[in-house]
């Protein structure tokens, strides 16, 4: 198979610094990497989600086709999505159930006989994008995934932050969703229902801040059910429903994203996941974001990120070379 080359452009690859893995619910891609931000993706196979035994055997696998004598004892790096606890090793993924009830870290690295680090996938893109990323050059970076539903990263001079038990940058969690947005134009406010969450929590932003949410509020508004992408297709088409649906989804969104960036201190937002690519909406939640932040940016603050395809992979190796 051909092998792409992404990261940092380089004429001629140094010795391998880690395996890359970024894991996600229906595919593994690994690489090799030759330094941070300089990955060669070698293959991308499908996920053995429900076998523990299946998954380390394909990981295995993996590595001895791929790799070679002088490679012994090479870390693998792996980005997974889900929880990962930097306590117990453990990792809890919905879209990868053999996962739960393991020590991920420990089982795996008995079992290929050499170092493994775990990240977040949403952290590993926040690494990235800090890096080799349009983060360079920034203090503070705060990543928003913004996919099925949202998630995100911070860094600081460059390396990842990491609360209590590795959890850090989760703004989609927490009731704090409003159950009423008046609009311009509007005489009444509208009221909008405080969704619960997978969390265990009610009215989280989670519930309300990637596409799923969008096709909720669209739902609860005008009583259709249409996919995110038509939400949006329509939107900016200027569709009516569909207007009143993004702005009722901006200004749910945008309070709480300047409330982290007024913690946190960032001074650019890279977004990833799915929702990244929707360009005009992300210009959109830019605006609104900066109308409340403390600091009055002039120029764009919330972006689409440039390392939302490899992310994952790009950032294990970033976190590699910072171990």
């Amino acid at each position: 198979m051909s092998i792409a080359h992404f990261g940092t452009a380089t004429s001629q690859l140094p010795s391998p610094t880690a395996y890359c893995v970024d894991m996600g619910g229906s595919f593994i891609k690994f690489g090799v990497a030759f330094g941070p931000g300089n990955v060669d993706l070698r293959e991308k196979v499908p996920t053995p989600i429900d076998s523990w035994s299946d998954l380390i055997a394909a990981m295995s696998a993996l590595i001895k086709r791929w790799g070679s004598s002088q490679d012994a004892g090479l870390p693998l790096a792996i980005s997974t999505t889900g929880l990962f606890n930097v306590r117990t090793g453990s990792v809890t993924a919905a879209n990868i159930p053999c996962l739960s009830g393991h020590d991920v870290v420990t089982e795996l690295s008995a079992y290929l006989d050499r170092p493994v680090l775990i990240a977040n996938d949403a952290d590993c893109f926040a690494l990235a994008e800090a890096n080799v990323g349009l983060g360079r050059g920034h203090d503070v970076v705060f990543c928003a995934i913004m996919g099925t539903g949202i998630g995100g990263g911070l860094v600081a001079n460059g390396r990842l932050v990491r609360g209590a038990a590795g959890v850090t940058g989760e703004w989609g969690h927490g009731p704090i969703v409003r159950t009423e947005v008046t609009l311009p134009g509007l005489a009444d406010p509208i009221s909008v229902p405080r969704f619960p969450c997978g969390c265990g929590q009610v009215g989280c932003t989670d519930t309300i801040g990637g596409a799923r949410g969008i096709e909720r509020l669209h739902h609860h508004l005008h009583g259709v059910r249409a996919t995110s992408h038509e939400i949006l297709d329509a939107w900016e088409t200027g569709e009516a429903a569909a207007a009143r649906t993004v702005a009722v989804f901006l200004e749910l969104l945008s309070e709480p994203l300047a409330f982290a960036v007024n913690i946190t201190g960032a001074s650019i937002v890279p977004v990833g996941g799915g929702l990244a690519s929707r360009t005009a909406l992300i210009a959109a939640l830019d605006l609104h974001v900066r109308e409340h932040t403390l600091i009055r940016f002039t120029e764009p603050l919330v972006v689409p990120g440039t390392q939302v395809a490899n992310g994952g992979l790009v950032g294990m190796s970033v976190l590699v070379a910072q171990k």
